[in-house]
């Protein structure tokens, strides 16, 4: 299939439409990213990679991030995980107080804010050195070593981070958080402001199209059937409350970020990442919902 010139003609049908949506300057460091930019990446499981754009910029994933981090914790703590959080869509926006306090501590899943902060805590009691083990982790499944953090949107977050000091203060006092607040916080922090490119991504998330193994080197990560709940904890939960719209329109399991990037799988097929920095009001890329939407419609590559 001619995935660029798809690419092309998708990018060319967006541009007469006014982009209502904002960066996210409630971070500080995001406020100063170009709005204008745009890429899109596609890397098959046989290896073969389609680019378009702004493909190579690197820029901060991070909500994505909380993928990598789920599956660390997955693998290590097996179905145990889902005794600290659920598997449910939350319904409310992903840093929601309301909810957690109803739910007495338990988030509603792993990639609300609530549900990423027990992953981060899990990881914090099951790993050595986790800042450096998740970093590990994601060069080792893309083959990249100069993927890193990036210290001053880590504290950026940081400063601002008031309702997440909530959150988890609220989920320690219901005995949902074991370890020190200030160094869960710490990791939660740096996944935010991990820096990874569309075409990284893309290459990322390649082992949630195959099963669990990573193609380029036959790495198993997770097994066929958690490889499944994961892209199936995606499909319904990793696009914050429009995780509903997202499957509606796009019909792939993929996970949103607020810093404008959003990453699908297809099943046994690829993994496509896109960037468009501007949000809407429920934090997921504008142009890049709509671009995946015209994407799968127009490839007929939708997983219903």
């Amino acid at each position: 299939m001619q995935y660029e010139t798809i690419f092309q003609e998708i990018y060319r049908d967006l541009q007469p439409l006014e982009d209502p949506g904002q960066v996210a300057d409630y971070i500080p460091e995001l406020a100063h990213v170009d709005p204008y930019q745009f890429g899109v990446h596609l890397t098959t499981v046989g290896g073969d990679k389609f680019a378009f754009g702004d493909a190579e910029k690197r820029f901060s994933i991070q909500s994505i991030a909380k993928v990598f981090t789920f599956v660390l914790a997955y693998s290590h703590v097996k179905s145990n995980i889902w005794e600290r959080t659920g598997l449910e869509p939350a319904g409310t926006p992903f840093n929601s107080l309301v909810q957690l306090e109803y739910d007495k501590g338990i988030p509603r899943n792993p990639f609300i804010n609530a549900g990423a902060l027990v992953v981060c805590d899990i990881l914090a009691g099951e790993l050595a050195s986790p800042k450096e083990n998740i970093l590990s982790f994601i060069r080792r499944i893309t083959g990249v070593d100069s993927i890193s953090y990036n210290s001053g949107v880590a504290l950026s977050e940081k400063k601002t981070g008031y309702r997440n000091y909530a959150l988890i203060n609220l989920m320690k006092s219901f005995g949902n958080i074991r370890n020190d607040i200030d160094s869960v916080m710490d990791i939660y922090f740096h996944i935010c402001s991990i820096e990874m490119s569309c075409k990284e991504l893309s290459k990322a998330f390649l082992f949630l199209a195959n099963n669990g193994i990573v193609p380029h080197s036959g790495e198993q990560i997770l097994s066929a059937s958690r490889t499944k709940r994961t892209n199936a904890l995606m499909q319904t939960c990793g696009f914050y409350d429009e995780a509903g719209e997202f499957t509606f329109k796009v019909g792939l399991p993929g996970k949103s970020g607020v810093g404008g990037g959003i990453v699908a799988v297809h099943p046994e097929k690829y993994a496509i990442a896109v960037w468009s920095p501007r949000l809407n009001r429920k934090g997921n890329s504008y142009k890049g919902m709509l671009f995946l939407e015209e994407f799968t419609s127009k490839t007929r590559s939708s997983i219903f």
